[in-house]
């Protein structure tokens, strides 16, 4: 797999060879590319676009085709690729740039980036120099400031080759709502413009050391922008908390303005950072984690199950009237039939796609613990497929007209508006067909016989949520370590215990160390379970909004500073000590307690009905952890007698 990743990785760069069909595949696969700052972004004269990378090859495409201006990208290509001369011609001509990565001479390395800009063209970089999967910007390389402040030297020292506008770097952060995902959102942010001139007088210095401390004031200070434009969390277990109190509060699929995802995320990332004193916090925590890990062992989303009439009458075990029971079962039978009815209209565009979905998905399982590539497969397996059926159908159709000029235009009219037809309705049909499938599932583990149920012992396995491995391509020695005040130990809800090789061991065979192997617990298993940790974790998050709420005035809790600054806070310095350099002080922010829970009210946070959504959508049984008054490991389920299913913990 890794040559597979290293090749794609190299040659995403050749985005531009079809720009068109780069703009296609982001317009059919992502359902909104929302931009902001494009006022940032000069229309005329030499540019560096320097971006964040957290997605393969779609980073370069969403970014070509969503730049303002409609201004050509170009993209860093390794110098090898141009030895073939058919390979150099098509390269040369889609804008790409050979980069000699071995040379030591910045003059060589850099030469074919000063040829594109002294023609006060725009390059596209990725400091970040590898696409990965971590819950914050991992690293900032400087080869994007070596370049800009190189060119800029050599700017003035050949006036003669180079056009007058002074260079400009322009941070892009490139923000997925989820990006392996079809048809969710992506937002890039253009931060303001550095002024190159700034660091001039630095870098041109005859002083030893002056030169590569300017670079490094410039990385430090595209490093900084991306961070404020971007999520960031100190670990996964506090991105997953806030994600999932993300989707509670706003229940509904994409409710959240895309101006405001980021900062809201961040928001939500923060408050899980540190307990701020607050006693509700662990619980929090320790809920919404749970809850996070069972949606995803059970493939099910809470977007789905909030919209889902689940009343307590659906329960089987409870002795109900028939009528009531009957009603409930007709709601989910009244949904089932809301997507019949759509199915005449999205049939004949399902049966067309449907070899691409299927390719699309199969490509995706191909790299599974590659988060960042799983969505450049499904792009370019659907593609290959499309490329396949959308011919094929315009000739058919061409066929039908005896292959005549006018037959070729009609036929070429009706596969592109067959494209268009089939992005527009796909959405709402999307939306629909996960909602009844969820209802099914929901369904089909309500009823199911006890038995069937997992115990409390088993299930703890399905309680710590997967995290996507670490990426051997991040240069672990200069990643810097998160700063928060106080920041907790992530909260377990099941400690593993570990074999003498470090390894965690397999709990059914005493510590004995053996080959995990992939198993999928059956959806119907969990879903009681689920539907009973949503609930709990619904009463933990309006627990600590609510202590949060009433919290003395003036209680301020933990903020990132871009957003402290932004909101009425203010920014600290962390952990500093007598010898801490200038250079090496990190700033923590704070903001009112208050003033957070108005930020996250106005921006359509449904922080009042929380508890009342659960009490009128769920029944008794999901209410509390435990029914008839049963405590924990002691629920007529956990007899002991359950076979445990082993599934190896996530990397951390």
């Amino acid at each position: 797999m890794i040559p597979y990743r290293v090749n794609l990785a190299r040659s995403i760069y050749c985005t531009n060879t079809s720009p068109r069909l780069a703009r296609w595949a982001v317009w059919s696969f992502f359902s909104d590319v929302h931009v902001i700052g494009a006022e940032n972004v000069p229309m005329t004269g030499p540019l560096i676009v320097v971006a964040t990378h957290h997605n393969m090859m779609l980073d370069p495409a969403v970014l070509s085709s969503h730049f303002p201006g409609n201004r050509i990208l170009n993209y860093w290509t390794k110098a090898t690729l141009f030895a073939n001369p058919v390979m150099k011609y098509i390269l040369l001509s889609s804008g790409n740039i050979p980069v000699e990565r071995k040379s030591k001479d910045n003059r060589v390395l850099f030469k074919g980036t000063f040829d594109v800009l002294s023609k006060g063209e725009a390059v596209a970089l990725f400091p970040e120099g590898t696409s990965y999967t971590e819950p914050r910007i991992m690293q900032v390389k400087d080869g994007a400031s070596w370049s800009a402040l190189e060119y800029m030297k050599w700017a003035k020292e050949n006036p003669d080759k180079a056009v007058k506008e002074e260079l400009t770097v322009v941070p892009a952060a490139i923000v997925y709502t989820n990006k392996s995902k079809y048809r969710s959102q992506v937002i890039i942010e253009f931060a303001e413009p550095i002024a190159i001139s700034d660091y001039e007088e630095q870098f041109l210095s005859t002083v030893e050391g002056e030169p590569r401390a300017a670079v490094k004031r410039l990385t430090k200070r595209i490093e900084d922008d991306l961070t404020r434009l971007t999520i960031n969390a100190p670990d996964w277990d506090t991105m997953f908390m806030a994600r999932m109190a993300r989707s509670l509060l706003w229940e509904k699929s994409k409710s959240i303005d895309l101006n405001d995802f980021i900062p809201i995320s961040q928001t939500l990332v923060d408050l899980f950072s540190t307990s701020n004193g607050m006693e509700s916090f662990a619980e929090a925590r320790r809920r919404l984690l749970e809850y996070y890990s069972l949606l995803q062992f059970s493939k099910l989303n809470n977007s789905a199950l909030s919209a889902l009439p689940l009343p307590k009458t659906l329960d089987p075990r409870r002795p109900e009237p028939l009528p009531s029971r009957l009603r409930t079962l007709f709601l989910l039978f009244r949904d089932t039939l809301s997507v019949l009815i759509r199915l005449p209209f999205f049939f004949v565009p399902l049966l067309v796609h449907f070899p691409a979905y299927i390719a699309a998905r199969a490509a995706a399982r191909l790299v599974e613990d590659e988060e960042e590539t799983q969505a450049q497969n499904k792009v370019v397996f659907g593609l290959l497929f499309l490329l396949i059926i959308y011919p094929s159908a315009f000739f058919f159709l061409w066929a039908l007209f005896l292959y005549s000029p006018i037959g070729a235009m009609v036929a070429a009219a009706t596969v592109w508006l067959f494209a268009v037809y089939h992005v527009k309705i796909i959405d709402d049909n999307y939306e629909h067909a996960k909602q009844l499938v969820a209802a099914w599932r929901v369904l089909v583990g309500v009823w199911a016989p006890k038995r069937s149920e997992l115990s409390l012992t088993a299930l703890k396995q399905f309680t710590v949520p997967k995290t996507p491995p670490e990426s051997q391509w991040i240069d672990k020695k200069k990643v810097k370590e998160p700063v928060t005040p106080g920041l907790p130990t992530p909260v377990k809800p099941v400690t593993t215990s570990v074999s003498d090789s470090g390894t965690p061991a397999d709990p059914l065979t005493n510590g004995t160390k053996t080959k995990p192997t992939k198993h999928r617990m059956p959806t119907r298993r969990l879903v009681r379970h689920v539907l009973r940790a949503r609930a709990r974790a619904v009463h933990a998050l309006s627990a600590f909004l609510t202590e949060l709420e009433h919290s003395p005035k003036g209680q301020h809790v933990f903020s990132s500073k871009d957003l402290a600054i932004k909101y009425g806070g203010f920014p600290e310095v962390a952990n500093e000590t007598p010898e801490t350099d200038n250079q090496e002080k990190h700033l923590v922010g704070w903001r009112e307690a208050h003033e957070v829970l108005v930020f996250l009210r106005d921006r359509g946070a449904r922080i009042a009905t929380l508890e009342s959504q659960i009490a009128k959508d769920y029944w008794a049984a999901t209410a509390s952890p435990f029914s008839d008054g049963e405590e924990e490991g002691e629920t007529e389920y956990s007899s002991g007698n359950e076979e445990l299913v082993w599934v190896p913990p996530a990397t951390q």
